[in-house]
């Protein structure tokens, strides 16, 4: 190992460490202001619903009381969160509008003196909503006649024109004729909440200078700043955002959605405002792991060598996009899985459910793809009746295999990687896949498959 790494391969000690363990980290929930305001949201009941009308005026007789948000008083009443990197369009309502699409969707902003007076004037607060159909099924949502979840009027993401992300490589259908054995599966995921110790939150502080202080346990803190300045509409320089300790995350907080209002609400105040989910609102409506539904469709040679794979994703983005439609370009890229197949087809759907929106988690879109594939691969042994390492050997990409977004594998480490697992867990690998490397092949791109 070369003298001048100091950090592959040793032992780093974490910087925060000796704070988390000692009890002296500072998290956003620790900090307190004079005179500072809580912000508690008044949220849909309904799954899906027209609104028809909003009356406060119970609300506000609560002692504490302060003021109310609706969606007129948001200068740009969409979040932007994908806009920054061209995902577009802008589609989530900070406060909702016209209709709210999910149940917990937040309807009104209601800002008191106490966190009690909130969630006081919140149970007070009087909502007319017109029931409309739903649909919580990802292929029913594509059906004709399905509740429309969008304001475009279809039910998927689109990309480039098209209802799903496409990837084509050779000619799959030629190949499932040649094929001496097709396996099918369908595998399905659920959604997972993050579940951090910490809940979503940050407090919003009005500064002598004009600028607004944002203490949040935000994953994407540059993210988060620029997404809420675009839609209060105020200059970047106007806001400092202070985070960095996030009290457990694991991508449940990349999305932008307590700190413009919040921010917004220290600014129709000139008072600190401090948001925080409950642990309910966590579980309801902060985003969770996409549910997925995976139809994958391999033609194998008599050898076991997969020559042909067809796979049909749909992700359930829930009422809105968020992170999805960025997971689900990661997903197409991979789930042809880590292998050398010269005939692939792949289309990813993005769906819109009346569902609580989903977005990251820990390798979001590749994560499900890895656990269909590998599940499907073990199908495929059994099929073939070949041991499920070999088969995983035999198909492996190597150095300059094409994959199928059209990228050539380089520094493919997948053969050795899978050598070394074996000794850890004392499985002895006959000889000719223990003599096996990630070098070129020297039958082609396609190492001597169609």
């Amino acid at each position: 190992m070369s003298a001048d790494l100091n950090v592959v391969g040793q032992s780093v000690e974490r910087s925060d460490g000796i704070g988390h363990v000692t009890g002296r980290t500072r998290f956003f929930g620790d900090r307190s202001f004079p005179g500072m305001l809580h912000l508690k949201m008044v949220r849909s009941p309904l799954d899906h619903a027209r609104i028809i009308g909003i009356d406060l005026t119970d609300a506000e007789r609560v002692s504490g009381f302060v003021r109310a948000l609706t969606a007129s008083d948001v200068p740009h009443n969409l979040y932007t969160i994908l806009g920054l990197i061209g995902v577009e369009p802008e589609e989530e309502f900070v406060l909702a509008e016209d209709r709210v699409r999910f149940k917990g969707e937040a309807i009104v902003a209601i800002i008191a003196e106490s966190e009690a007076a909130a969630l006081e004037a919140v149970s007070k607060v009087h909502l007319d909503l017109e029931e409309l159909p739903a649909v919580f099924d990802v292929e029913e949502a594509l059906r004709p006649g399905a509740p429309i979840v969008t304001s475009w009027g279809n039910n998927t993401f689109m990309y480039e024109g098209h209802p799903c992300r496409r990837v084509r490589l050779g000619d799959v259908e030629a190949a499932f004729e040649r094929a001496d054995h097709i396996v099918e599966g369908v595998y399905n995921t659920s959604p997972i909440e993050q579940a951090p110790v910490e809940t979503t939150g940050c407090i919003a502080v009005p500064e002598a200078n004009g600028r607004y202080t944002v203490y949040t346990n935000t994953q994407a803190l540059y993210f988060s700043l620029d997404n809420t300045a675009i839609i209060l509409q105020v200059p970047g320089n106007r806001l400092h955002f202070v985070g960095g300790t996030v009290g457990g995350g694991f991508g449940g907080k990349v999305d932008v959605i307590v700190e413009p209002i919040a921010t917004l609400a220290a600014m129709k105040t000139n008072r600190p405002v401090r948001f925080a989910y409950s642990r309910s609102e966590e579980m309801q409506v902060s985003s969770t792991r996409s549910a997925w539904r995976i139809y994958i469709k391999d033609g194998i040679s008599r050898d076991g060598h997969i020559i042909a794979r067809k796979v049909t994703s749909y992700a359930d983005s829930g009422a809105y996009s968020r992170q999805t439609p960025y997971a689900l370009t990661k997903h197409a890229a991979n789930a042809a899985g880590p292998y050398a197949i010269p005939n692939v087809s792949i289309d990813a759907y993005c769906v819109y459910t009346n569902r609580q929106p989903t977005s990251a988690m820990r390798g979001f879109g590749v994560t499900m793809a890895s656990f269909a594939l590998e599940v499907q691969m073990d199908k495929i042994a059994e099929r073939v009746g070949v041991d499920p390492w070999t088969i995983r050997f035999i198909n492996a990409y190597r150095n300059g295999d094409m994959k199928p977004h059209r990228k050539l594998a380089e520094d493919a480490t997948l053969i050795e990687t899978m050598q070394a697992a074996a000794a850890l867990v004392g499985h002895v690998l006959p000889d000719d896949l223990r003599a096996m490397t990630s070098a070129p092949r020297d039958a082609g791109p396609d190492g001597g498959r169609d």
